[in-house]
């Protein structure tokens, strides 16, 4: 079953970036992804000694939402994301997003050359609802649908009480519109909802939509709206979720998880003391 939903996430990817060619903007050409795929596969083959789907998925969720000028930048991300699952476990399941991994270490070590971008794939109706077509039909099977309605739920709901409600310049519309955005779904849906990195139980994948919802909205109060807050609380919850939902059972662990959320939390001070960017997709 988890090769079967691998492959079919994959294959959904693929054919969004085919269409994202036609009737978005892709920052890079078919022949780059091909050849950053190809890549990624070698190194994961070098690495396990065979292959994998989600290798290839990580890659494009990197392509989909990063721009960089300096195509080396993806292959170094990318190239991160795999060796931390390879190092990074817990209870034999990974900390991290993968391809949330590259987006943070690419602003962590890039923060002037590689931003994040929701906008490559443009805003087309029908493009818009043929992802959430595909979406649904990757989260029925994986058992992860209740995540992403958690968080629309939440997120429109503390969008509007907690910043459009004290802000009379601000309107609804700037932040439903958000939903328009191909690429702001292809996050909701599929990043949001990794299988080996978000809870099992039901009402724990309601909670975590839920907070990171909340996550990304007390960020946009206190410092504005930014793309990257979303990311960010994606990177410090999965692997405080990780820990809260399988304690530690001996010191040594507990130091492990200690050390990764201090340095978790360090990582989101520093991208916050930066001051914001702003990306205009041409085309």
């Amino acid at each position: 079953m988890t090769h079967t939903l691998q492959l079919l996430q994959l294959l959904n990817l693929l054919t969004l970036t085919l269409l994202g060619a036609r009737v978005g903007h892709l920052y890079l050409s078919l022949g780059q992804i091909g050849l950053l795929l190809l890549g990624s596969g070698l190194l994961t083959y070098t690495l396990q000694r065979t292959y994998h789907f989600a290798t290839l998925t990580t890659t494009l969720g990197v392509v989909l939402m990063m721009v960089t000028p300096h195509f080396w930048i993806y292959g170094v991300v990318i190239a991160l994301a795999l060796l931390q699952k390879q190092l990074l476990h817990y209870h034999g399941r990974h900390l991290f997003n993968p391809s949330n991994f590259a987006l943070i270490m690419a602003l962590l070590l890039f923060y002037h050359d590689a931003h994040i971008v929701l906008g490559q794939l443009g805003d087309n109706r029908y493009f818009a609802w043929g992802v959430i077509g595909s979406g649904v039909v990757v989260l029925w099977r994986a058992k992860r649908w209740i995540i992403p309605l958690a968080f629309l739920l939440s997120y429109l709901g503390s969008q509007y009480w907690g910043i459009v409600a004290h802000d009379p310049l601000l309107l609804f519309e700037s932040v439903s519109d958000r939903f328009y955005s191909v690429s702001f779904l292809l996050f909701m849906l599929f990043m949001l909802t990794d299988p080996r990195t978000t809870p099992t139980h039901p009402y724990t994948q309601a909670l975590f939509g839920v907070a990171i919802a909340l996550g990304a909205t007390l960020l946009d109060y206190h410092y504005g709206f930014r793309v990257q807050h979303l990311f960010v609380v994606l990177f410090a919850l999965t692997p405080l979720t990780r820990l809260l939902t399988s304690l530690p059972t001996s010191w040594q662990e507990w130091v492990w998880m200690g050390g990764v959320l201090l340095l978790v939390a360090s990582a989101i001070i520093y991208l916050q003391n930066h001051p914001p960017y702003y990306f205009e997709m041409d085309g």
